[in-house]
């Protein structure tokens, strides 16, 4: 089988490419490697995967990209991420990154034999709603980065009812694990305390997310290309629901070390809390989520001490 993983040296998906070259595939990456966060780190998610012979980097911008390879599936990665960054003069970035990208890949595929084609989505299309959060629910998204990741999911369904790509659109939960991004909570929240930083709490600490390990997300996404399911949207959340200063209370249990906490403003975007309703996927996809936080953290703890 031959795959395509756009941001392959991103985060999420440097882990989908690993998988697949563990499984014998041939894959082909697609990164531009934008300047949210240093390219040395992406560079270092993807440097096992650029020695295997069925590995091949295009180092290109999906938006100025004239053609792409012949695949029998997509993962479609990419994206401008940041709630916080997405507002004002950055708005641009992520529209093109986000929504530009997307359609220009569909519109490649959508003469092209595919067997799936899934979509990274987020938790952020939801904003502040009822608990748990279902598919069905309404969708007010609180940022500008959400708009985009919601924007890109109304692509996915409209070309495959229009012109019957297999689409999947996966709605991730706050993804932790190795390799994380420099920006995320959990990453900045050890470092800190290695370093004898303070950590910057947004709010009251008592807002909620709905973690999900990043091993739990890859099998989403492998599930989801394997499926018959096509036009349909997915929650993919941890279960491990916690509030930010329990977060840190267990960070300080695994290293050791007492967190010096700063009280910050609320920042504009962020949704006071989430917890996915996975009902569909474990029906449909008979996924489940294998990592708890706990044992998540420790993971990451131990990657972190050889990174």
């Amino acid at each position: 089988m031959r795959f395509l993983v756009t941001g392959c040296a991103g985060f999420i998906g440097s882990h989908i490419v690993d998988r697949l070259l563990s499984e014998g595939h041939s894959v082909i990456g697609i990164d531009c490697f934008t300047d949210y966060y240093s390219r040395k780190n992406k560079e270092k998610n993807i440097s096992q995967s650029l020695a295997n012979p069925d590995f091949t980097l295009l180092e290109k911008d999906i938006c100025d990209m004239e053609c792409f390879p012949d695949v029998d599936f997509v993962f479609h990665e990419s994206a401008q991420a940041g709630v916080r960054a997405s507002w004002g003069s950055s708005f641009e970035i992520y529209t093109r990154n986000n929504i530009e990208s997307t359609q220009h890949l569909l519109e490649w595929y959508k003469k092209r034999p595919l067997r799936k084609f899934v979509y990274a989505s987020s938790s952020s299309v939801y904003g502040d709603t009822t608990l748990p959060m279902h598919e069905s629910l309404k969708l007010q998204p609180l940022s500008p980065y959400g708009v985009t990741k919601l924007a890109a999911e109304h692509l996915c369904y409209l070309y495959w009812k229009n012109f019957g790509i297999p689409t999947v659109s996966l709605r991730y939960f706050t993804v932790y694990g190795p390799r994380q991004r420099p920006d995320m909570a959990i990453n900045k929240f050890f470092r800190a305390l290695q370093s004898g930083q303070d950590i910057e709490v947004y709010g009251n600490g008592e807002q909620t997310r709905d973690f999900t390990y990043i091993s739990d997300i890859v099998d989403a996404n492998i599930l989801a290309a394997d499926s018959t399911s096509e036009g349909v949207i997915f929650n993919v959340g941890g279960g491990s629901r916690i509030t930010v200063i329990d977060l840190i209370h267990h960070i300080e249990d695994i290293t050791g070390i007492k967190a010096s906490l700063v009280y910050r403003d609320t920042q504009k975007g962020d949704v006071t809390d989430t917890l996915a309703d996975i009902s569909r996927i474990r029906s449909i996809l008979r996924w489940n989520p294998k990592i708890a936080i706990r044992q998540g953290l420790f993971r990451y703890h131990e990657w972190l001490m050889k990174a």
